[in-house]
């Protein structure tokens, strides 16, 4: 097939896909802003905030990658015209994310203590423990969010869960600034002001969402009759099908990271400072394969639906090479940039004019990071998109064990090695990160091309 073939679908694929990508971004954007509000304070209340989120973001990618269920079982239903089988699975997904979300914050404060037994820094550990308090219970209406996000998705409405993250990030960066600095009437709270920011706009962005879907007419069908006698176990039990295997795919990804902070942590402050520095912005140019990947799932479950699975081939390789495109645009921006970004988020200079070795240091080490980063979320975003056609595919379990082999098997066994025993130190980390989304990468697309021709083959019988 010749790529204009391919290039005629890029224009739908980021019609779909961008208030995703910018809702993604926005949301980005403001843990990016609270960073480098943060690391104004210094890189000892960063390496906390870094550390306090680990956990957060650990609970926090069970509860997403669980709520992904719902978006190929709806984008399904609407390809197929059935309103009755969309407003099962929405109904459904919300009643089981709500209690997942309970779960989540549940263990989190249970197994707070655990943070001591990690080998970070004392000083880090006493400062990360109230700021985990609270952005744990965000973790419900988080969740809560999502369900709603995932059925909008679903719909092919993407714009409403970019305008609740728009809304819910200037909620977030106005009272960051008021709290964590103190400023007119409220009090000088440093990195808890920034977790009660955080959990505000939690709120405010699922309250949006709910109200605005609530407005459109073309839902009401599916917002009518929700009642808890309604709630049937068989469609619990696909949903949870689908969705357990979603949740593990993403843990996957989330622990590799989180086990990087973990051990950069163990390296010392500066290495974890660093780390959340160049994970930032790895995080933010990360969010447009995310987007892409949502695009996939919808487009992917969409021609599921009518099977017609060569327009389904089309469709997901045409956003493969989209999101590769962009990526190596983004790499070069990476290696281009790699020594002024870090300067964004640790000053310099203290108020006399003074070096700040420790920031100094921090800084140097996050440049280094950088370089790799750039190579290596070129395989990060095709594994993202090739893992969200998958799961349009509704085809989970198997991608579930090839992500576990990558990063658990593969990726985070040589970040050890790299990190810990070689001169390398927080650049061998994410060299294992490298080698981890890599094999991923190569992995989910081999299964998604045998997949796919299987369908084609048994569909011409």
């Amino acid at each position: 097939m010749q790529l204009k073939t391919y290039f005629q679908e890029f224009s739908y694929n980021l019609k779909l896909a961008y208030p995703i990508i910018l809702g993604m971004l926005g949301h980005t954007v403001v843990g990016i802003v609270d960073n480098i509000m943060v690391g104004k304070l210094g890189a000892t209340e960063l390496a906390a905030v870094s550390l306090g989120n680990s956990f957060v973001f650990i609970a926090m990618s069970l509860g997403i990658g669980f709520s992904t269920a719902i978006t190929p079982l709806v984008a399904e239903a609407d390809g197929k015209g059935d309103i009755e089988k969309g407003r099962s699975a929405f109904h459904h997904g919300l009643y089981l994310c709500t209690i997942l979300g309970v779960v989540l914050f549940t263990i989190i404060f249970f197994s707070k203590p655990l943070i001591a037994f990690m080998g970070q820094p004392k000083h880090v550990v006493d400062l990360a423990k109230p700021y985990l308090d609270i952005v744990a219970f965000s973790l419900i209406p988080l969740i809560m969010f999502q369900a709603y996000k995932q059925f909008a998705d679903g719909m092919s409405e993407t714009k409403y869960s970019m305008w609740a993250t728009i809304l819910a990030n200037i909620t977030n960066v106005g009272l960051n600034y008021l709290l964590i600095y103190g400023v007119w009437i409220f009090p000088k709270l440093g990195i808890v002001g920034a977790a009660i920011g955080t959990i505000a706009s939690r709120f405010v962005m699922l309250g949006y969402m709910h109200y605005m879907m609530n407005l459109r007419k073309k839902f009401h069908p599916f917002f009518k009759g929700f009642s808890l006698k309604e709630i049937k176990r068989e469609v619990n039990l696909k949903i949870i099908r689908l969705g357990t295997p979603s949740a593990m795919q993403m843990f996957f990804e989330v622990a590799l990271f989180t086990g990087a902070i973990w051990l950069s942590g163990s390296l010392g402050t500066t290495s974890q400072a660093a780390n959340q520095v160049a994970l930032s912005l790895a995080s933010f140019t990360f969010m447009f394969a995310m987007g892409l990947s949502v695009a996939a799932m919808i487009r992917v479950g969409n021609q599921k639906g009518l099977e017609d699975y060569n327009k389904l081939r089309l469709v997901a390789f045409s956003i493969f090479l989209l999101t590769t495109l962009l990526e190596i645009v983004f790499a070069l921006i990476f290696v281009i940039f790699h020594d002024y970004f870090p300067l964004l988020f640790l000053k310099q200079l203290d108020s006399f004019g003074n070096p700040i070795l420790e920031n100094i240091e921090a800084a140097a080490i996050a440049s280094q990071l950088l370089l790799v980063a750039a190579i290596f979320q070129i395989s990060d975003g095709l594994q993202v998109v090739v893992l969200g056609a998958l799961r349009g595919l509704q085809d989970v379990k198997i991608p579930m064990y090839i992500t576990f082999i990558a990063y658990w098997i593969i990726g985070f066994p040589t970040s050890i090695y790299l990190g810990k025993f070689t001169s390398l130190g927080a650049a061998g980390i994410w060299i294992g990160l490298l080698a981890g989304l890599t094999a991923a990468a190569l992995f989910l697309f081999v299964r998604f091309n045998a997949e796919t021709k299987k369908l084609i083959h048994s569909n011409h019988k």
